[in-house]
Formats: structure tokens, sequence, C-alpha cells
């Protein structure tokens, strides 16, 4: 059996009973490393859970899953995941391919940031299109996903942008010369995905419904004991110092009193209460 087993937003005990089980009992354990971060890393992780983890990094996964998909036919093999399994579509790839060669599997589910972000008091239902907001470079600026940003405000809906992730990213030379060497790993902060949305507003030559004036949520470290939330608008999101990773940011549709109410008992200078 393959078993992709969620762990959960903070450390080593947010993961499930049942996943705990699985993973004390499996063959083997791996541990996804690259769509998400732990709290903890990987020896805190074994000592809490009594085993050996093999660190499955996005070459292994994305190039080499077969291997220990295969190797599930005949023993059980426990895929760990940061948040919930189906929070990435990497995760949707591999039940795809065990489902292909006739591999079973189960699932076991966990809190992510898509349900988490409730935290700061905007009501999950009001949420539209979810975005990745990735980073630029100085050739490479995308901005597809700010469409969607801009339906969810014209239905009056709040958006959470995703914000990137770079692990064990290489340089296009070292990639084309096939040198192993890595960057250190790089989070988007808060702080950069509002100055690059602020960057679209500008270079759009009509009115666009974000503007610099928005209401936004920064979170950060959603689910860790040092969890931060503030609300304000998007040009203050630029300078509004949120610490560590990993950051998500929420751009604010329309608000019921009661959300903008939960919201001020993070950022008590945010637009008052109307009505």
């Amino acid at each position: 059996m393959l078993y992709l087993v969620g762990l959960g937003l903070g450390d080593a005990k947010d993961i499930t009973v049942r996943g705990l089980e699985i993973v004390k009992t499996a063959d083997q354990v791996y541990l996804e490393a690259y769509t998400s971060i732990l709290t903890v890393g990987q020896e805190a992780l074994e000592k809490f859970y009594g085993r050996e983890i093999i660190v499955a990094d996005r070459e292994f996964v994305e190039q080499k899953a077969e291997s220990f998909i295969e190797s599930a036919r005949n023993s059980n093999i426990a895929f760990l995941v940061v948040g919930d399994p189906f929070g990435a579509t990497t995760h949707t790839d591999l039940v795809l391919r065990a489902k292909e060669v006739g591999v079973p599997f189960q699932v076991v589910h966990n809190t992510s940031i898509l349900n988490a972000v409730g935290c700061c008091g905007l009501q999950l239902y009001s949420f539209g299109e979810t975005v990745s907001i990735p980073f630029w470079t100085d050739t490479w600026k995308p901005d597809s996903f700010f469409e969607k940003i801009e339906g969810n405000l014209e239905r009056g809906l709040h958006t959470l942008c995703l914000l990137d992730i770079k692990v064990k990213e290489q340089t296009v030379e070292n990639m084309m010369k096939n040198r192993p060497i890595f960057e250190p790993p790089r989070f988007m902060s808060n702080q950069q995905a509002a100055k690059q949305l602020i960057e679209i507003v500008k270079s759009k030559n009509h009115t666009t419904r974000l503007t610099g004036e928005t209401l936004c949520v920064g979170v950060a470290r959603v689910g860790w004991p040092d969890q931060k939330i503030s609300a304000c608008t998007l040009h203050e999101m630029m300078i509004c110092e949120l610490g560590q990773p990993l950051h998500s940011l929420v751009i604010v549709g329309k608000i019921h009193p009661l959300e903008l109410d939960f919201l001020r008992m993070f950022s008590p200078d945010i637009v008052p209460l109307s009505g």
C-alpha cells in the first residue's frame, strides 16, 4: 500500500493518530521536502516517529517516483507531506501514477493553509480562486494570476495568494553544465508579494479593481507558536514585517462586519466598522 500522509502545518506532533500509526508500521517512510516546511527538521521527526526517514526532493519525486510506487506493490510505503496531501498537484500526480500501474493507495488528510487561513477571521466560504505568486527575475515577470484576483474582487470574494518557495534550485548555468550546485533556499515574503502586485497594477493601462488601497491580510507561520497576522492596505503591506517564513497573502474582497471586527484584533487601526 502507498500511504500519502498529511503532517499539518506545525511540528511533529501535528500528525494525526492514524497517520502516526501508519508511519510507525510502514516498511519505508519518505518525506517530501520542497513544497512546504515544518517548524522542525528531519531529525526531530525521526526522533518523534521512532523511524528513519528518507528525504524526497523535487528531482526524486518528479523523476524517480516510480521506484517507491512500485515498492508499494509488495510493501507499505508512507509518503509524508507537509499540510494536506492534496494541497499540491505533485501529490495528485503520485495518486494518478499509482492508479495507472495498479498500486493500491490511501490518503490521510490533515490541515493545510487552504483551510487554516481561516485563522485570520475571514470566512472560508467567501474565498474565490486561490493563486500562486512566483518569484520574478529580471527577464521573467509573469502576471497571469492577476486576472483571477481581479475576478474574485469583482465577485466580492477574498483571494488566498500562495507565495513562492525555492528549495534546491539551480542557476541556468549550473543546469546547462550539469553541475550539482544548488542555490540557498528562498521563501517569498508578504512584502515582496505586495511589491510585485503593486508593480502589476502600475503596469496596467486601465483601471484595476486591485489598488494600493485594497485591504490585505498577511499571515505568517500559520499553525506555529510564533504565528503572525496583520491587516493593512496593499501599499502598507510592502513594509509590513511578519518575520520568518512561511508567509501567505490574502486580498480582501467584500468584507462582513464580523470579519472586519475579527481582523481588528490583529490590526486595531484598519478601516473602522460601518453601519
